[in-house]
């Protein structure tokens, strides 16, 4: 786990916790009350984009959080994760937060285990395809239906050509920097961090007159060639590729090079509990 992980104060506010995630590069941060170091809730990049309307962090966070003791085992931690989806477990001892768990840090878990399960064999999230002449704003709208952070890309033949991800498609937007500074109260001499990593977390923060998706194909802003894995590869192998190049999902292959599936993180410390 992480210890004494980065966390944000209720009560407080929406872009407080942008710029902790942007500073930090994450994508999740526990809420604590300002004395006593105790949990209050959860607050995820998607939790705040889910609700574009709400300013205080005590009507965008999760209240009841999952969470994990320190006492806990793998199999514990990886056994929540994959039953409820959480993607960060805060920690908790004596009621206070000691650190956070993620699945990043059960991966390591997974590859030490040298597991010859095949990856074909799990029981895989959802791999939603897209045309990479799709135009980039349905791709949006594909993310946000889909719920999946990744879309492998398909040519005319149905071969795979690319990969596109929520951060890709989100880096494109043509976000107006001076509405986004007043409404958010961006941009002054104290802000040490730069406007572009600003926009990979915003995502679909502003209404869509606020917004312009540039009129390009995905194939415009897709990873070439993207690193994929044999489905017969085994499990752990998969862990170690995902881990050494920070991979939240790879695609699946069969002999012949073509799309049989997507492997994420979740369904590779699945098998920590099996």
């Amino acid at each position: 786990m992480t210890h004494n992980p980065i966390t944000a104060p209720i009560p407080g506010t929406r872009t407080d916790v942008l710029k902790l995630m942007v500073k930090h590069n994450l994508t999740g941060i526990p809420l604590v009350r300002r004395e006593g170091n105790i949990l209050a809730g959860m607050v995820t990049r998607w939790d705040v984009l889910n609700s574009p309307e709400e300013e205080q962090l005590v009507l965008i966070m999760q209240k009841d959080p999952m969470v994990i003791s320190p006492d806990a085992t793998v199999e514990d931690a990886a056994r929540t994760m994959t039953t409820t989806k959480a993607t960060h477990l805060p920690v908790i001892e004596d009621g206070k937060l000691v650190g956070i768990i993620t699945p990043t840090d059960l991966l390591y878990e997974v590859e030490k285990r040298a597991s010859d399960v095949p990856v074909e064999n799990l029981t895989l999230s959802p791999c939603v395809p897209i045309y990479s002449e799709t135009p980039l704003v349905v791709a949006l709208v594909t993310f946000r239906v889909s719920k999946v952070s990744a879309l492998p890309v398909l040519d005319g033949s149905g071969q795979l050509t690319g990969i596109i991800t929520d951060r890709d498609v989100f880096n494109k937007f043509h976000i107006h920097e001076s509405v986004a500074e007043q409404d958010m109260g961006l941009g002054g001499e104290d802000d040490n961090w730069s406007w572009e990593n600003y926009r990979n977390i915003l995502r679909m923060w502003y209404q869509v007159s606020k917004i312009d998706v540039p009129l390009v194909p995905v194939s415009r802003i897709m990873t070439e060639s993207p690193t994929t894995v044999f489905k017969r590869t085994s499990v752990s192998e998969a862990a170690r590729t995902m881990r050494r190049n920070d991979f939240g999902q790879l695609p699946v292959v069969d002999s012949r090079d073509r799309l049989a599936a997507m492997l994420y993180d979740l369904d590779v410390i699945s098998t920590l509990v099996d």
